[in-house]
């Protein structure tokens, strides 16, 4: 059964553990998809890959085969929120894009997780290790999503820990 929460705690990180599932981190754009994944242990992100978005259904089928192959059993995807804390129009395209993905991998949860700033830190780390603008370009969706991932790792250990 396949549902969208928004309170990450109900991910069961112990059953995934259990159950040799890794979680994946998605930052969701216009033009491009980041993509990350959890490892064994869901403690660490790692970045995986850029899908350049080219229709719905072709990038669904994409992110679908990455699930299966990594065995995702959750899948964090970022929630562009306003300043205000509110949703705008990209969490409306967000959330029928995810909609549409979930119809693809039907037993995979679904959490979105703020992302607010999440592009901005990413290329400011970028750009204080010294990488140029044509390096940053192709890997910041990918840097942003393992960011997504690895502050909703970081906060399912903690509540793991407790």
């Amino acid at each position: 059964m396949n549902f969208f929460i928004t309170n990450i705690s109900k991910i069961k990180i112990d059953e995934l553990i259990e159950s040799k599932l890794i979680v994946m981190g998605l930052d969701i754009g216009d033009k491009t998809v980041g993509v990350a994944i959890s490892d064994r242990r869901i403690k660490i992100a790692s970045g995986v890959t850029v899908i350049r978005r080219d229709g719905t259904d072709r990038d669904c089928e994409l992110l679908a085969e990455s699930v299966r192959s990594h065995r995702a059993g959750a899948i964090i995807f970022g929630w562009p929120l306003q300043m205000n804390g509110l949703p705008g129009k990209q969490c409306e395209k967000i959330l029928k894009f995810t909609e549409d993905l979930s119809r693809h991998i039907p037993d995979v949860s679904f959490v979105q997780w703020d992302e607010r700033f999440s592009t901005k830190v990413v290329d400011n780390l970028m750009i204080s290790a010294d990488l140029s603008r044509k390096k940053r370009q192709k890997i910041i969706d990918r840097g942003a999503a393992v960011y997504i991932l690895q502050g909703a790792v970081d906060l399912l250990n903690r509540n793991l820990s407790n």
